[in-house]
């Protein structure tokens, strides 16, 4: 039995229902993002690749209102956009292209539950009411099928793309590598074209833009490795604003050549890990290089670039974030909202064992200015110094890894 087309007072409904849709809160979305992660753990414990799934789930909301508001009531034709497109060729790229049925169901699940609350509070009338659900629900259920469809297309065509490249054969071996599993050292280094019985470094490179210029990205990549004296690294694709550097048998890295290459991508940001050798050494420094970029993004940090050897604190600290905040909240206090100048006083003090004189040559201020800095700094802490220094350095360690404000956090990003 075919369904009744729909009245023209519930098309007008339904463009009513499609226009505030349009305007969702950044409350709701942020839980819109939330559901439909959680559908998907692999893909919420890999930072970039969330990004491009929450981008890709936005658009399919602005795409299924938009063609309500332009032709209520009519089959919305699948989106098959630059944001789904990209979502398909990165999950295939991780092999993770069965959980995009996942995602979108959540997604649409949760959607639907916000259409459902948006037309109760458009009409009373028990069969206008009937009449704005049933429609749409029909309307969103082809709209997935169809995106779905398409997608898998898409996937299917990258797959064949992937069993010719490269790169793809290399990062596959690299994942074996990182996973422990028995590969023969001499087939992997020479696929790689990277000896293993070496130190390694390793290094997380990535773009805050998930859609960032892969070429642009490559660039940074070896500039990179020419400004650490290690032109013939590995490099390996992880996705398409991220990549994963290995370094051989290099010194001590200098931080301010590498924060300078920074300069002219303005989007991207490094992670290095420590130097370790063999190949548990390969797997470990990745480890504490992605322990370290995992923190940075975490904590939406305004630093573009670290060292695991100087965070590895904080990093264990900020594994729960909301822990984090209620720790450093308790131990500065006030101190906390305190300008960077005295904070960095307070930490520098500190950090020379409490030594005025050493810590004022550091600053290069006069030691009484010092002084005053301290005290002041002293009136803002719940509890006297002299009682929680390590603490008070601890916290403030954090907090400089962490964006200072919500707001100011979102203009990293």
């Amino acid at each position: 039995m075919a369904s009744r087309e729909p009245s023209t007072r519930v098309r007008e409904l339904i463009r009513e229902a499609a226009r505030v849709a349009l305007n969702p809160s950044e409350q709701w979305l942020e839980e819109f993002d939330r559901a439909t992660l959680a559908a998907a753990p692999p893909i919420a414990d890999n930072p970039d690749l969330a990004t491009v799934i929450k981008s890709s789930n936005r658009a399919n909301l602005r795409h299924f209102a938009a063609a309500n508001l332009r032709n209520p009531g009519e089959p919305v034709p699948a989106n098959l956009g630059t944001e789904p497109l990209r979502m398909a060729r990165d999950l295939v790229r991780l092999g993770l292209e069965t959980l995009t049925p996942d995602v979108y169901r959540v997604g649409q699940n949760v959607a639907w539950q916000r259409w459902t609350d948006i037309a109760f509070g458009l009409t009373s009338d028990p069969q206008e009411l009937r009449d704005l659900l049933n429609v749409p629900f029909r309307a969103a259920t082809a709209f997935i099928d169809t995106t779905l469809a398409g997608i898998a297309t898409q996937m299917e065509l990258e797959h064949h793309e992937l069993t010719r490249n490269i790169r793809a054969e290399r990062r596959k071996i690299v994942e074996l590598l990182l996973d422990g599993a028995p590969v023969n050292r001499e087939y992997a280094e020479a696929r790689l074209g990277y000896p293993l019985d070496r130190s390694h470094t390793a290094a997380i490179i990535w773009s805050d833009q998930p859609d960032a210029d892969s070429d642009m990205l490559d660039r940074v990549v070896d500039a990179f490795n020419h400004a650490v004296g290690c032109p013939s690294a590995l490099a390996v694709v992880a996705s398409t604003a991220t990549r994963w550097v290995w370094l051989r048998d290099v010194d001590a890295l200098d931080g301010d050549h590498i924060r300078q290459l920074l300069h002219n991508a303005p989007q991207v940001r490094i992670a290095v890990g420590t130097t370790v050798p063999g190949i548990d050494g390969f797997r470990r420094s990745h480890g504490d290089a992605l322990t370290t970029a995992r923190m940075m993004i975490r904590l939406r940090s305004p630093q573009r670039f670290a060292f695991f050897a100087d965070v590895d604190m904080v990093a264990l600290l900020t594994e729960n974030a909301v822990s984090a905040d209620d720790f450093i909240a308790k131990t500065l206090g006030e101190f906390e909202a305190a300008s960077p100048v005295l904070q960095s006083t307070l930490l520098t003090f500190i950090n020379q064992q409490c030594n005025a004189s050493r810590a004022a040559r550091l600053l290069y201020t006069h030691r009484n200015t010092l002084m005053n800095r301290l005290e002041a700094a002293q009136r803002l802490l719940p509890r006297p110094l002299d009682d929680s220094t390590v603490r008070v350095a601890v916290a403030l360690e954090a907090l400089r890894w962490r964006a200072r404000q919500t707001g100011d956090s979102a203009k990293q990003h």
